[in-house]
């Protein structure tokens, strides 16, 4: 085979057909209309590690991207800054955790998902120790392309053993989960939301609070049930309402604890029959919530009208997160209109 033939032969990948406006990151997910936090995850983990001298925290050279810069303000004895060694950072965690400490070990999700899989696997997962992995940038929250976007972490995470894995969807879900984070004894890993995070849940169920594996209804429905995570949950209920204008009655399940997953809640409401049963996630459709949720369904032999809202099995382009959001369906309205066109 010649040069040429090869040069022929490889392509570069074509750019979408659509025109994306570039962007800088974006991190925050400040949605319009919502009250906001800053910083949930850092004043929940400074807060903690008040009442618990076992809580150290470690940064890949991205703890102001993480939100860790509030604990390291707050505590800098027990901040430890690895440098942009995200391998060096989990065995470090690693070894801190079998001396009796609980760490929580931040970066991106691309860079813990991908770069350091096998330092998690065999020196955390394996020994099951209770280092927690907080990570930011999660499926499509940055517009900076294939290198930042961990579209595929919860695959890649759902099939490590011994492994907790949190998808929260607001700040009361950051600052919750971090206690349970400390009170579980194994290894988890959390998706971050981070920056000025909205306030989402309480407005729909005041009484809501984060409890680990355990999904909760947040808007009841009679025609349509949305399972989601992330920050999908919001966009569900804000689609939901939209809907509601033209008499679709939409209700949203919100599965924060991807695994282990709330098996008995999402099949006595996929069960009870007569609903579109959807789900919403900010993740690629192969290996996520989604197909979770259907392996249960058939398992227990329960059969709804069942469809699927996610990340398509590519790798997605750069620009600003509103255009891509829409244009790989994860805005309000498209969730909306694909509901819509489902029923």
């Amino acid at each position: 085979m010649t040069l040429d033939s090869m040069k022929r032969k490889y392509e570069p990948r074509k750019a979408a057909d659509q025109k994306v406006a570039t962007s800088a990151m974006i991190a925050s997910l400040a949605a319009e209309g919502y009250d906001t936090v800053s910083a949930p995850f850092g004043h929940a983990l400074t807060e903690a590690a008040r009442g618990d001298d076992r809580i150290v925290g470690l940064s890949a050279d991205l703890s102001k991207y993480t939100d860790l810069h509030v604990f390291a303000e707050a505590v800098p004895d027990r901040f430890y800054q690895m440098g942009m060694a995200e391998q060096l950072l989990m065995s470090a965690a690693s070894g801190m955790a079998r001396e009796g400490f609980i760490p929580f070990a931040t970066t991106y999700a691309v860079f813990a998902s991908r770069r350091a899989y096998d330092f998690i696997a065999m020196a955390i997962a394996e020994e099951n120790l209770p280092v927690k992995i907080v990570c930011a940038l999660p499926g499509l929250t940055t517009g900076y392309g294939p290198s930042h976007q961990a579209t595929e972490d919860l695959a890649i995470f759902r099939g490590l053993p011994n492994m907790t894995i949190i998808d929260p969807c607001d700040a009361c879900d950051v600052a919750g989960m971090v206690p349970e984070m400390v009170a579980h004894h194994g290894p988890v890993y959390a998706r971050l939301l981070r920056g000025k995070v909205p306030s989402v849940l309480t407005r729909y169920k005041p009484d809501y609070r984060f409890q680990l594996g355990r999904a909760q209804m947040i808007r009841e429905g009679a025609d349509v049930l949305v399972i989601s995570s992330g920050i999908m949950t919001m966009r569900a209920l804000d689609a939901a309402e939209a809907l509601a204008a033209e008499k679709i009655d939409v209700a949203v399940l919100h599965v924060p604890t991807i695994k282990p997953l709330d098996v008995d809640t999402i099949l006595a409401e996929a069960g009870k029959g007569g609903r579109l049963v959807v789900t919403a996630e900010n993740h690629t459709v192969n290996g996520g919530l989604g197909e979770a949720v259907a392996r249960q369904l058939l398992v227990a032999g329960v059969a709804p009208q069942f469809r699927m809202i996610g990340l398509p099995d590519e790798f997605l382009e750069a620009g600003a997160l509103p255009t891509l959001h829409e244009m790989y369906g994860l805005s309000t309205a498209k969730v909306a209109e694909q509901i819509k066109g489902w029923l």
